[in-house]
């Protein structure tokens, strides 16, 4: 086959297994870096020592763990499910993941954060990701009709892994949203409840939120290691140190495992109650033992 027969065919593919559109430009980015790499060199020809060579130049070049696992990825795809080559994976192995603890917004933070946004609009798009511990893409997305006043949740529509859920809605979110609503009065065809400020027919990009981020962050005076994911962190963290089930933030986070859910556990602030089972021991010390003089 042509390099040319496999892009269609891995199309197919995709298109047969129900992979999302931000799955499948991922792995068609990755395929293509890969064939410049080796000057479109016909890819039938290539194996597992091109694709080692590949994620080493990844490495090498700074690429973080997370995006190597994705080059890997999409290359076994390719190579496994579209070509059938029987590929032999310990020579390429996944990359360890080292999951470092994320920066955690005190709730201080959050309302100076919150105090220094002077627009409606960025301010409602933020306290909803907040309040309701969205990701950006799912924010982007969101729809008038998801907004549901009377259960006081909001539908999220085909999330991360394309699955749909339910999470909180606040009452002060809610009064916000509405606010915003009767002021800009969004009415994009396809109902997404925000839009650029520039063209009003336009969703609004997970950048552009990022930027804004960036800025309101530096108003605001706070450290660097702040994103704007870091907000959907808040939410989880917040909810655990307030007593929530981390089952039911798992279901509000829309995790997959538990496990994932669970790495918030050790982002809790620790109680002042908990003590160290050295404290359990009594206070009285031994005597120390008597040196004989031998003179």
């Amino acid at each position: 086959m042509t390099n040319e027969e496999i892009i269609l065919n891995a199309k197919e593919e995709i298109k047969l297994r129900g992979l999302s559109p931000h799955t499948e430009a991922e792995y068609f980015r990755v395929l293509h870096a890969f064939l410049r790499y080796f000057e479109n060199r016909p890819i039938e020809t290539m194996g597992e020592t091109e694709i080692r060579e590949f994620l080493l130049y990844q490495i090498d070049l700074g690429k973080s763990t997370g995006s190597v696992n994705i080059y890997n990825s999409a290359l076994r795809f390719i190579f496994g499910a579209v070509m059938q080559i029987n590929l032999n994976c310990r020579m390429i192995p996944r990359r360890r993941y080292r999951r470092e603890f994320p920066a955690i917004m005190s709730k201080d933070e959050i309302i100076r954060f919150f105090s220094v946004i002077d627009n409606l609009r960025d301010k409602a798009i933020f306290e909803t990701i907040y309040g309701s511990g969205l990701r950006v893409s799912e924010l982007v997305k969101l729809r008038v009709q998801d907004i549901d006043s009377k259960q006081m949740r909001i539908f999220i529509h085909q999330g991360k892994g394309q699955k749909d859920r339910y999470t909180l809605l606040s009452q002060r979110n809610l009064e916000l949203l509405r606010e915003y609503w009767k002021e800009y009065r969004p009415t994009h065809p396809a109902g997404y409840l925000f839009y650029s400020k520039s063209r009003k027919n336009h969703v609004m990009t997970t950048r552009s939120i990022g930027n804004a981020f960036c800025k309101y962050r530096q108003l605001a005076n706070l450290p660097k290691s702040f994103t704007t994911h870091t907000l959907r962190h808040c939410f989880a963290t917040h909810l655990l140190e307030s007593g929530v089930d981390v089952c039911c933030i798992k279901e509000l986070l829309g995790h997959t495992f538990v496990q994932t859910t669970s790495f918030y556990l050790h982002l809790q602030k620790m109680s002042n109650s908990v003590k160290s089972p050295l404290d359990t021991l009594p206070k009285k010390r031994s005597r120390k033992p008597k040196v004989k003089n031998h003179a």
